[in-house]
């Protein structure tokens, strides 16, 4: 069995590879001092780029689960994401409101996918 860890710190991996699946540690937003639509869209293109890494898209995504700040911004994440999958792909989500490590941030996704076979 092997498992590889990419960017491993002390406390995670951004990326860990077991058996074809790929598991993504927590992203947030660059911007964090901008909107919820802003925020989503970079926290997205940062998780794009760690499947990409990895071996994988988000055409490839089985799992997401989303923290959210406030429900209250529920449906403008939302519109961002939605325009974000492809159609016909969308993983299996949660969503939940919780407090984020940081005031500033408004929402942070995990994921798991499988790694893209050629």
């Amino acid at each position: 069995m092997t498992i590889n860890r990419i960017e491993t710190r002390q406390r995670m991996s951004k990326i860990v590879i077991h058996n074809d699946t790929i598991y993504l540690c927590g992203q947030v937003a660059e911007d964090a001092d901008k909107g919820i639509r802003e925020q989503t869209s970079t926290m997205l293109e940062k998780m794009a780029s760690l499947l990409q890494q990895a071996g994988s898209d988000k055409k490839h995504l089985l799992s997401a689960t989303i923290y959210i700040k406030d429900m209250t911004l529920f449906s403008q994440m939302n519109e961002v994401w939605d325009n974000w999958i492809p159609e016909g792909h969308a993983p299996a989500r949660a969503c939940v409101e919780a407090r984020m490590a940081r005031p500033e941030l408004l929402v942070e996704i995990s994921v798991i996918a499988a790694v893209k076979i050629p």
